[in-house]
């Protein structure tokens, strides 16, 4: 009797939980579900963890992380990691895509440490669905942030980093990384609203975009066209995670390192910006990434776009055949 006692009070327990996910809006088996965190200095948030389970998975999966103006709309890389078996997971951080609520202003942070809980949450829901094998995998600003995670107390569960294009360092000239940022950065400190333009390109968004000739659609409500403001706060806080990676990095598990192998600059023809890195220096991810850890293997992707995964076919499916095999020689 007491045996069926506790099996109801464990299903009932569960029930919330399992009710928890619904349909997302990527379709095809893709699921969502909204965690609450706690209450921050702007009022209520939340992150929202996305899945797409494999029949194949079992106790191993992959966690992704986007980066600054993104949300989780990669579904052809989601569905790669599932048809080679593994269980696939990503997470929208707070005051992002699906995380982002009314009255929120979007892409706001003081710390980026206050992106641990939102990862955390997601590495919960993993271990709650059986799986503690993880690969944690970071883009850009999300780059940045695993990197800090890893680099802090990360979860036992969490076997290898992969990183897309990371931000390890401002894509600017020496003045404004030496003299300009760190007054921005004082600045941050004791008024973090200020708002700081990042001009008015849509290169990056045109070599992306169907409509444009690109090969993606993605809400662009949610990943705008053209790069938003962000505010000294949003400086101080990159600033700082920077700081740690460059200075103080020891990340134990093993970490793939991956960057196109050139950068566009501004005047650059569409035809380069359709196969180079529109956003970050490869030379500062390439220099920066090689230090933090003892574990680091590092691939140039040529004709890779910034984000990596959204390069052209050919050139994504050789990324993926790449990391695919540095997973297998793993183990994972």
């Amino acid at each position: 009797m007491k045996k069926t006692v506790l099996l109801y009070l464990l299903l009932v327990a569960a029930i919330p939980a399992m009710a928890q996910w619904m349909p997302d809006r990527l379709g095809d088996g893709y699921e969502m579900r909204y965690v609450n965190q706690p209450d921050d200095y702007s009022g209520k948030v939340r992150s929202t963890v996305i899945r797409k389970l494999s029949k194949c998975g079992g106790h191993r999966g992959v966690l992704y992380v986007h980066g600054f103006n993104d949300y989780f709309f990669q579904k052809e890389m989601g569905d790669r990691f599932v048809d080679s078996c593994y269980n696939f997971y990503a997470v929208d951080l707070r005051k992002y895509g699906r995380s982002l609520m009314e009255g929120q202003k979007a892409f706001q942070v003081r710390d980026m440490k206050e992106y641990f809980a939102d990862i955390d949450s997601a590495v919960n829901c993993m271990k709650r669905d059986g799986i503690d094998e993880i690969v944690l995998m970071g883009h850009s600003t999300g780059g940045l942030t695993t990197s800090l995670y890893m680099n802090d107390n990360p979860p036992s569960e969490i076997k290898a980093l992969i990183l897309n294009s990371p931000f390890l360092d401002w894509n600017q000239s020496k003045f404004q990384e030496r003299v300009l940022i760190p007054a921005v950065d004082c600045i941050g400190n004791l008024f973090p609203g200020i708002a700081i333009s990042q001009g008015d390109s849509r290169a990056y968004s045109e070599s992306l975009l169907k409509r444009y000739g690109g090969e993606w659609e993605y809400d662009t409500s949610l990943k705008l066209e053209v790069s938003p403001d962000v505010d000294t706060g949003w400086i101080r806080a990159i600033d700082m995670a920077q700081a740690v990676i460059q200075n103080d990095p020891f990340i134990k598990v093993p970490v793939l390192l991956m960057h196109s192998d050139r950068s566009a600059k501004a005047g650059d023809s569409a035809d380069v910006y359709s196969e180079s890195d529109a956003v970050l220096d490869v030379e500062d991810i390439s220099r920066y990434g090689k230090r933090l850890g003892p574990l680091v293997t590092e691939i140039t992707v040529r004709g890779g776009l910034h984000d990596l995964v959204l390069s052209k076919p050919e050139v994504r499916n050789a990324m993926y055949n790449y990391m695919f095999r540095w997973l297998g020689n793993l183990n994972l």
